[in-house]
Formats: C-alpha cells, sequence, structure tokens
C-alpha cells in the first residue's frame, strides 16, 4: 500500500493562528507534533516510509521536509507549483506512484487536519476496505454523524457490501434539510475525506468525470524526480475531488470509520477536543476571566482578561484579534478571504515565521526600515543571497555568528556588529553548538522577502 498525505491547505477558518505561509497543518494543536507529522506517523504505523509521499504547495515544502525529516530521513515531497486543490493533488500523487515507484498499487489518500487517537481501529477500518479497493472500488470512509452539520459533505449509503456500502449518493455541503432527513433515517454518514483506490481506478475516474485534469496529467512525465513543471500544472482547474470525480462516479463503496475522527477546521472543532473547567471553558495562554462560561480564550503572547462570555471565541496573536460567537466559527474564512483581497499581511505571514533554519521575528516597522530578531538553530546558515533594495545591519545578541560577505569570514560574538551593503552577497551561518540570534536592522525602500535572490541553499530553495 502507498500513502498519500494532502498537506496544501490555507487552514482559513483557523485564522488568526493559522496563516497563508504557515497554516494549520504546520501548527502543534493537540499534541507535541504538529497535524502533518501526526498524520505521517499515523500512516507509517501500517505503511512503509517510503511508501509514503506528501502534496503541499511550493510556498510550504521547505517547512514541510524539515517537520517530516525528524520521521524519516528522507521525505517524498511533491510540490505543487500554486495551489489547485485536492482533485489535481490527488491525481499527480496518483500518477507519480504509478510512474516512479510502483505501477498499479492500492492508495490511501488522506488530509492533513485530522485528529485520530484510536489508531487501532483506525488501522482496522482502513483493512476493510482493501478487498473493495481491489475489485475497481473508490472507497470513501463514512462517519456516523452525531450532529446535524453543513459543513460536511455527506454519503448516503443504498445497501450492504461484502464490509462496506454501496454508497447511493455523495454530496457536498448540502443543505439542512437534506442532512436532517438522512440524518433521521440513518442512512448517511461524515465524508471523512479518506479515500482508498487502485490508481488505475482512480485514473480511469479522472479520465471519465474529468477530462480536464486527464489531459493536464497527460503531459506530465516526473523524470525520476518530485518537480512538476509550472506550465503544466496551471492549467489545472481549482476543484476538490468531491465535486471532480465522487460526486459523479457510480463506482464508489464505503466503509465506516469505526475509530474516533475530529476534522480540526475550525475554532468550535478546538474547543471541543480541549480539556474543559467547570465552567465548560476552555482557556489557552495567559488568561483572566469572571464567570464566563461554553467558551475558549486563546492568548498566543499578551494576556487576554475576560468577563461574562457565553458560547465565545477569542483568539489573539502578536498582530491580530479574532472575537465570534462560537456557533459562527465557519465564517472565519470569509474574514481571511476579506483580508487576503486587501492585501493585508495578517492573512499571510505572523510576525514569527518559521524556516528550516529557525526564525525570526518583526519587532517593529515604519516606513523605509524594518527590525527583526533572526533566530539561527545550531549547525543551520542561511542561504547565500543579494538584496537589490536594502541594506542590512546585524548586531550579535548571544551566540557566535559566522558571517561570509562578499566571500570574506567574519566571525562575530555577542555585542559585536557588522554592515552588509545593497547587493552584496552575503550569508549568516552558525556552525557552533549554541543557538545563534541577531537584530537584523533593514532599510530600504522596498522590504519584502521577494527581494531575496538566492546563490546557494542547504535547504534547496535556490
Amino acid at each position: 500500500m502507498f500513502g498519500i498525505i494532502l498537506a496544501g491547505g490555507s487552514g482559513s477558518r483557523l485564522w488568526p493562528i493559522s496563516r497563508d505561509l504557515y497554516p494549520k497543518q504546520l501548527l502543534n494543536l493537540n499534541s507535541d507534533k504538529s497535524l502533518v507529522q501526526d498524520t505521517f506517523e499515523r500512516l507509517s504505523s501500517f505503511i512503509p516510509t517510503d511508501n509514503i509521499i506528501s502534496t503541499t504547495n511550493a510556498k510550504h515544502i521547505s517547512n514541510i521536509k524539515m517537520q517530516l525529516k525528524e520521521l524519516t530521513e528522507n521525505p517524498i515531497v511533491l510540490s505543487e507549483p500554486e495551489t489547485k486543490n485536492t482533485a489535481p493533488a490527488i491525481a499527480v500523487a496518483t500518477k507519480y506512484i504509478s510512474q516512479n515507484l510502483c505501477k498499479d498499487p492500492i492508495i490511501l489518500a488522506v488530509p492533513s487536519d485530522h485528529l485520530i487517537k484510536d489508531i487501532d481501529n483506525f488501522v482496522k477500518s482502513i483493512q476493510k476496505g482493501v478487498e473493495l479497493a481491489e475489485k475497481g472500488y473508490i472507497v470513501t470512509f463514512g462517519v456516523k454523524p452525531s450532529y446535524v452539520e453543513t459543513g460536511f459533505g455527506y454519503i448516503q449509503v443504498e445497501k450492504n457490501l461484502d464490509d462496506g456500502f454501496k454508497v447511493n449518493t455523495f454530496i457536498e455541503k448540502p443543505d439542512s434539510e437534506w442532512v436532517q432527513k438522512y440524518v433521521n433515517e440513518k442512512t448517511c454518514f461524515w465524508n471523512s475525506g479518506i479515500f482508498m483506490f487502485k490508481a488505475s481506478a482512480m485514473l480511469n475516474e479522472i479520465k471519465e468525470h474529468a477530462q480536464e485534469i486527464y489531459e493536464v496529467l497527460e503531459q506530465l512525465n516526473f523524470n525520476n524526480n518530485n518537480e512538476i513543471p509550472y506550465l503544466i500544472f496551471e492549467k489545472m482547474p481549482n476543484i476538490s475531488i468531491d465535486y471532480a470525480v465522487m460526486e459523479k462516479s457510480d463506482k464508489l463503496a464505503m466503509i465506516e470509520l469505526e475509530s474516533d475522527w475530529k476534522d480540526l477546521g475550525s475554532w468550535e472543532s478546538i474547543y471541543e477536543i480541549s480539556p474543559k473547567d467547570g465552567n465548560n471553558n476552555v482557556f489557552i495562554g495567559h488568561v483572566l476571566d469572571k464567570n464566563s462560561k461554553n467558551s475558549l480564550v486563546y492568548a498566543s503572547s499578551k494576556l487576554v482578561t475576560t468577563i461574562g462570555l457565553d458560547n465565545a471565541i477569542i483568539v489573539e496573536t502578536e498582530d491580530a484579534i479574532l472575537a465570534c460567537s462560537k456557533d459562527r466559527t465557519q465564517d472565519v474564512k470569509e474574514i481571511y478571504e476579506t483580508l487576503k483581497k486587501q492585501n493585508d499581511d495578517t492573512h499571510s505571514v505572523h510576525k514569527t515565521v518559521y524556516r528550516p533554519w529557525g526564525f525570526y521575528t518583526v519587532i517593529a516597522q515604519g516606513k523605509g526600515f524594518l527590525t527583526k530578531i533572526i533566530h539561527v538553530k545550531s549547525g543551520q546558515k542561511l542561504s547565500v543571497q543579494s538584496h537589490n533594495h536594502r541594506s542590512e545591519h546585524w548586531v550579535i545578541l548571544s551566540g557566535t555568528a559566522k558571517v561570509v560577505l562578499e566571500s570574506k569570514e567574519i566571525i562575530l560574538s555577542s555585542g559585536h556588529s557588522v554592515d552588509i551593503p545593497v547587493k552584496a552577497i552575503h550569508s549568516l551561518q552558525n556552525p557552533y553548538e549554541e543557538d545563534l540570534e541577531i537584530i537584523e536592522i533593514q532599510k530600504g525602500d522596498i522590504l519584502i522577502e521577494e527581494d531575496i535572490i538566492r546563490y546557494e541553499d542547504m535547504y534547496g530553495r535556490v
């Protein structure tokens, strides 16, 4: 068996902690590991790690690789040149597997944002689907509804089929009247977003129901690498696998997912999985409360004080605050999309941004200047680079820095500084045991991350 981890989403409903450049799958929401790491570990309990392929957007690939390298030496990560939703992601990963790794295997495709703790029953449910997949079915895994939820897709089943059910209707986010009817009849299940299939079966269904995707697939040839050419991939439609294939196919079967399952897609779902106090509140971080109930308050950097809340969500980050009714958390995506249209950076980046070598935090910004604290982990180094529009001044706060400036090596200890002129080729390195922390002051008319020209990079970003 092979596994595909779908790790390219933006996590917009978990804004403001989930951002476009550091989305929810990279966050530690319920354990000491991120969601994508939890997903990889879950699959690796029954699939060889060399058979697990992750697919993500090009802007996340460095962080995904960095996190997965903590679990396996050489993770396979496909880099999508731009976001095109789950149908192109599954199609491309399936072709990659069948072309490069195994001609026609059973493949299990899973999202990277699920919480599943009962691994034993999860694996048993997956194993029940293997025989149906071998027969050419696309196997879905349904979750018995515990309440009426119009934010999920639904699978309405017809009759028993070996260990599973023949799917009668697959519908993405139906209206509440439809949901209420079939939930009462106990013939429908939540769509978990987990699918199992033979590679040939999925490619055939894509050819029949999503011809536009199939035509692009025909042009792809990986040549034993995981590069997806932009000029080919940009022709892909932006569509989910649910709309492209599942709602149209007559080759669907369903296995009931008998383990626990939670889609961590909204703040309400975070509230549901979190330990609560005597008033049914969830307080995370530095929170001082008086007489609130049934609420979640998340403080990441400041003291947050609350009085008399009921069924409310409060989320504080360094640069944004969300306040909403607990039953309106699905609408957070609209705030995210509005910020995106307004080109507001709070949709895309945190003040603290993680990189393969460590992280940086923006502490001040104004016209013509930007100040960061940069933290470089032991043994790591930034790329060899230059900037066309800004100069930089570095002050060492702690640790020891090895600075390469126009081919000259400079060793700097705490309290010392160096100037990096505009267009000078330079690199900041930390080959020492102690972590390095510096203040960087940028000066110039254009102060953006895109003003980085890379010449060498140990993380493959050139």
